[in-house]
C-alpha cells in the first residue's frame, strides 16, 4: 500500500474568515482523533497570504483518505465553508524519497 500526501490550499473570500480557527480546530481534532489511517494532519497559515491555509496531510493509503472525506466531522466543516472559499486546490503526492 502506497502512503499518499496530500496538500490542500484554501483560501477564503476576504470577509468570511469569522469562526475559521474554531472550524480547523474541531476539524483537526476530531481526524485524529477517529480516522484511521491518518499520519499527520497539520494546518498552517499562509504568513505572506491572507486568508489562505495550507493543509499538510499523509495519510496510510488513498482509500483511507477517501474516508476521511465521507466522515461526519468533515461533511460539517465543508458545510460551514459554504460560500466562504475563494479557491482551494488539491495536490497528492507519492513520496519517492
Amino acid at each position: 500500500m502506497k502512503k499518499i500526501v496530500l496538500i490542500a490550499t484554501l483560501v477564503l473570500k476576504n470577509s468570511k474568515n469569522e469562526g475559521i480557527m474554531e472550524a480547523l480546530t474541531a476539524l483537526h481534532k476530531a481526524t485524529h482523533k477517529e480516522d484511521k489511517g491518518c499520519l499527520q494532519y497539520d494546518v498552517h497559515k499562509d504568513i505572506e497570504k491572507e486568508n489562505t491555509y495550507v493543509f499538510v496531510e499523509t495519510w496510510e493509503s488513498e482509500a483511507l483518505l477517501a474516508a476521511h472525506m465521507e466522515k461526519e466531522h468533515f461533511n460539517a466543516y465543508k458545510t460551514f465553508l459554504g460560500d466562504k472559499v475563494e479557491s482551494l486546490s488539491l495536490q497528492k503526492l507519492e513520496k519517492i524519497l
